[in-house]
């Protein structure tokens, strides 16, 4: 495993993803008091250059990730290498998360920059016209094959990382898992848009390079998750819930495979069947 879900919290102590809150909880008509953690959800405002870009509602663990996740797959950067450094500033009312860029990409950051204040995770919260719809760049889809039973093995391994989410269950998860299914990285949110974010900021950073594997999302798959998955330079992704019309349209262009309603035992291909193999 690259590295454990919160292991990063930029400075912040581990109890700050979650909190324990007093509950009563009822099996039939009787009461029974205890203790339940609750996912910490709280703004973490993106700021380039000294200049504010964005407000998101996350989880407020490995940043860092995040940082260089959120500025690839939202056309910030291009490579990490453009990412000079990363700091996390405390607030009364909310994180800033201050990312350094390289002269030249803050130059062009700045002079295209759009406002999308009060994002909740959702990609397109902001744009003013159709034509702003985010689109990846085409690249030549990677040949690669995925046995079924790489993705059964990854997905029965899934559920012992998912630390935040079995304390809380109220947070997204999102995988990378070698060719043969082993897990390499998860992150978790309590946004499925900042957990792939996460995700592909960890892969970023250590220098995997996507095609090499497979993604697994515990979440549906939207257009904005088959966007993010095309700039980070996957070939397959498989989600726990289904995908919508214009994630499979995404799909299709770039490439991509696209495996959904994905269980240990079943899994349903909707585009790029010819990546998958059922041996092993």
């Amino acid at each position: 495993m690259l590295t454990k879900p919160g292991e990063q919290s930029a400075g912040l102590p581990p109890s700050s993803v979650r909190i324990p809150m007093q509950v009563v909880a009822y099996t039939g008509s009787e009461p029974r008091p205890g203790i339940r953690a609750l996912a910490v959800e709280t703004p973490v405002n993106l700021v380039y250059g000294s200049v504010p870009h964005a407000v998101m509602m996350a989880t407020p663990a490995d940043l860092e990730d995040f940082a260089y996740g959120f500025s690839l797959t939202e056309g910030i950067i291009e490579s990490a290498r453009e990412i000079r450094s990363t700091r996390v500033e405390i607030g009364a009312d909310g994180l800033r998360l201050h990312v350094e860029l390289a002269p030249g990409r803050l130059r062009e950051h700045l002079a295209r920059k759009r406002a999308i204040s009060g994002r909740t995770g959702c990609g397109v919260c902001g744009i003013e016209d159709l034509a702003e719809l985010p689109c990846a760049e085409m690249r030549e889809a990677p040949e690669v094959r995925v046995a079924l039973s790489a993705i059964a093995r990854a997905l029965a391994g899934l559920d012992a990382e998912q630390v935040l989410g079995a304390e809380t269950r109220a947070v997204h998860a999102a995988a990378w898992a070698r060719l043969d299914g082993t897990l390499v990285a998860v992150r978790e949110d309590v946004g499925r848009h900042n957990a792939l974010d996460k995700l592909v900021g960890a892969l970023m950073r250590t220098g995997f390079d996507a095609a090499d594997g497979f993604l697994v999302i515990t979440s549906r798959c939207s257009f904005e998750m088959v966007e993010k998955t095309a700039r980070l330079g996957a070939a397959v992704i498989v989600a726990i819930s289904a995908p919508t019309s214009l994630a499979l349209e995404r799909a299709e262009e770039h490439g991509i495979t696209l495996c959904a309603i994905a269980r240990s035992d079943t899994v349903t291909v909707f585009t790029g069947a010819e990546r998958l193999v059922s041996g092993e």
